[in-house]
């Protein structure tokens, strides 16, 4: 094997014990944060290298992931076949399955209900187009986040039911929803299909499949929506088959719907781990070799050159196809994963791409509001951040939230103000939960209206209750006071500019797709002297810099959304110096080329 891979050679700090201090010294990056060794075990890494006949390098980075030798041949080469249990194992899927399956033998008219998220448009677009293939009419809803709010309301489900659906699934909401889905028991029967946190189901409904019901024990938690609607088709497919409604012909092909569940997995921030790394695995693969027409427009529009990865489907994919449900029509998502024809489907890509720009422009003017309050509740060591505003965007809010906890290191939650109304998101810290957080707060009577999971929820309340919700929350994350404002960044290991090479990067990607669960590697190069930098992209936001090593090698990098931040002033102000960087090592498609380049993260002065 290259002796380039070889952990030794290549990463020459594995070994160094973490509590010797921060990795090469630094305390305080441009970033803020602390820099620190995640290291994986030399034995586990050893025995993980010849198990799977990867390189040394490998086995450490999979072993500092947690990947045991028994488990590596999955998580490298992840199927469905090999990671996906029964579906029977979740709470009500047999029951679900079977009223579905009805539906398909009596031809019923079925509306699919579903979340104005990317989530909710990739699971309603996943039962619309598999019930479609079994010969049944169906019909997608999605609401109108302004008008309507979030999850089923009896007008909107009175209105399914008017137009003759006899059922109607509620997809990625509807757990909370017994008082739309008790409005219409007595003409259509509801199915949900759901993932949030809950603590009491709707009794309405004619089957509740949610892993995340207290009395479910499939473990299934981290499914997205779009995930426990694949089970969902797997199951009910199953009984079709047994009861021969098939005959000679062959079942809907679900594995070309991966691809939703892919997209809806890593939008929705679950863990790459199991059957979700299977399921984005394999959906990489459908997009990259038949993307359906909307996902090639919105591909095109957007301007992405290169095979699509897990970091298109979030940061490229994600936000365009939020964009509608966030600030314009809830259901231009949903109709983009319907469309067919091209010509209709580079439309709504090009609708979406102009709706993202417009969602940008407003996420600046209220982020910098927003940065304002919450410096001044981290002055007094706040262990959440509340920040509310009236007249803002309820469908940007999200957005706010998340971009307060990746600069605060907090769980953060936003909320725009309207009249006597309150509407918020949260974004949250790993080891604290959201979803039961907000849940507590509705059984206290704090809110109206909540829902979430782990890592996000949203809500709603009068605007005179945020006072009370403010103090509840500090009470429930009191611990978080404790987080440095920064978290620290995990460094996988230090490479010289020499080391860097396409070996290298091409053992990295072996561990894709990346997310939570699964973090990409994080290497730092030391000592590495910056030759140019240079603003880039349309709105010169980018910086790209030429790095020279300390034997004369070259390595191209690029800081993505930095260059009016302290992390691009350290860059553009830096040539000629020499610095420490951290980054992701990819090997890219780009125009039609090929290259090796440093994607940072973060940097210190050497």
């Amino acid at each position: 094997m290259d002796g380039q891979l070889s952990a030794s050679n290549v990463v020459d700090v594995l070994d160094r014990p973490a509590e010797d201090g921060p990795a090469l010294g630094v305390a305080c990056s441009a970033q803020g944060r602390r820099w620190v060794f995640r290291l994986g075990d030399a034995r586990t890494g050893a025995a993980l290298a010849q198990a799977a006949g990867v390189s040394e390098l490998t086995g450490r980075l999979l072993a500092a992931r947690g990947i045991l030798p028994a488990t590596v041949g999955d998580f490298l080469a992840p199927s469905i076949r090999a990671l996906m249990p029964d579906p029977s194992c979740m709470a009500d899927m047999e029951r679900a399955a079977h009223r579905l399956a009805e539906a398909v033998r009596r031809r019923e008219r079925v509306a699919v209900f579903g979340d104005y998220d990317v989530d909710g448009a990739c699971s309603t677009a996943l039962l619309c187009r598999w019930l479609s293939a079994l010969g049944v009419v169906t019909e997608p809803y999605i609401p109108d986040r302004a008008l309507e709010g979030y999850g089923p309301s009896a007008a909107a489900l009175s209105q399914l039911a008017d137009r003759g659906a006899s059922l109607i699934i509620c997809v990625d909401c509807g757990t909370a929803g017994e008082e739309a889905i008790a409005a219409v028991a007595e003409r259509a029967d509801v199915l949900v299909l759901d993932h949030h946190a809950v603590d009491t189901l709707p009794p309405s409904a004619f089957a509740v499949v949610n892993p995340n019901r207290p009395d479910d024990s499939s473990g299934l938690g981290g499914l997205c929506a779009a995930g426990v609607a694949m089970m969902t088709a797997v199951a009910t497919n199953r009984v079709l088959r047994r009861a021969g409604s098939f005959g000679d012909a062959a079942a809907p092909d679900l594995l070309g719907l991966l691809d939703l569940v892919a997209l809806a997995t890593v939008c929705d921030v679950m863990p790459l781990a199991g059957l979700n790394r299977a399921f984005v695995a394999q959906g990489l693969k459908v997009l990259a070799h038949a993307p359906r027409p909307g996902l090639a427009a919105l591909a095109e529009v957007a301007g992405l050159r290169h095979t699509p990865d897990a970091w298109s489907l979030g940061f490229v994919f994600g936000p365009r196809i939020n964009a509608g449900g966030r600030i314009a029509r809830a259901d231009l998502g949903v109709q983009l994963l319907l469309a067919d024809d091209p010509g209709e489907a580079k439309a709504l890509a090009e609708t979406l791409e102009h709706t993202n720009r417009q969602r940008r422009e407003i996420e600046g003017g209220m982020l910098a509001a927003a940065i304002e309050d919450a410096e001044r509740q981290m002055a007094f060591d706040a262990p959440v951040l509340v920040v509310a505003r009236q007249g803002w965007h309820p469908g940007v809010v999200g957005i706010i939230a998340g971009r307060l906890r990746e600069r605060f290191n907090r769980p953060a939650f936003a909320l725009a103000i309207e009249g006597e109304g309150a509407k918020g998101s949260a974004r949250g810290v790993p080891g604290l939960d959201l979803g039961a957080a907000v849940i507590a707060a509705r059984q206290l009577g704090l809110l109206d209206r909540a829902g979430g999971h782990a890592a996000a929820a949203g809500f709603a309340l009068p605007a005179s209750g945020v006072p009370a919700l403010r103090a509840f929350l500090a009470a429930r994350f009191a611990a978080a006071s404790a987080l440095p404002r920064a978290a620290d960044l995990a460094l996988d290991g230090m490479l010289s500019v020499e080391a860097a090479t396409a070996g290298v990067a091409g053992e990295v990607s072996r561990l894709a797709p990346f997310g939570p669960a699964n973090p990409e590697p994080v290497f730092a190069l030391r000592q590495a002297r910056i030759a140019k930098a240079e603003r880039i992209g349309a709105e010169q936001s980018h910086v790209r810099v030429f790095l020279i090593g300390e034997s004369g090698g070259r390595l191209r990098g690029i800081a993505f959304r930095c260059a009016d931040l302290a992390l691009g002033s350290l860059l553009l102000g830096s040539a000629g110096r020499a610095v420490h960087l951290a980054g992701h090592l990819r090997w890219e498609q780009w125009g039609g080329m090929e290259r090796l380049s440093l994607h940072i993260i973060d940097a210190a002065l050497a």
